[in-house]
């Protein structure tokens, strides 16, 4: 696993952690059962506090990304296929709301956006 840590970056660290192996379980870089770095050796590993690698895990438990086992430690869960629908469709829509800022940044009409679109979903 993978951790990259931006210190100029205006995202919380916690928030990073989080983002980035919600994106590693997603997208099957992290196997289902498979164990995570403990909190401390994580913390250790990114020279962070052990507050801000457990609210990361803590975040991560909550929406059902992983499960913990009393003195074994933090493994991948089971992918909920609903989930993980949900997770794409709010990146999706958050891309959608930025296209639409975009176009209308250079005054692309609904019609003009919507051909590209369409252009695009033919390419592919």
């Amino acid at each position: 696993m993978t951790i990259l840590i931006d210190n100029k970056s205006g995202t919380p660290i916690y928030d990073q952690i989080y983002t980035q192996i919600k994106n590693q379980i997603i997208s099957g870089d992290l196997k289902e059962d498979e164990a995570l770095p403990s909190i401390r050796n994580l913390a250790k590993d990114l020279r962070i506090s052990v507050i801000t690698t457990k609210r990361a895990y803590d975040e991560l438990e909550r929406e059902g990304f992983i499960y913990t086992l009393p003195a074994k430690g933090c493994f991948v869960a089971r992918k909920n296929v609903e989930l993980l629908r949900e997770e794409t469709l709010k990146q999706i829509e958050a891309h959608m709301q930025k296209i639409t800022q975009l176009a209308a940044a250079c005054k692309l009409s609904k019609e003009e956006l919507l051909d590209l679109f369409r252009f695009i979903l033919e390419e592919s």
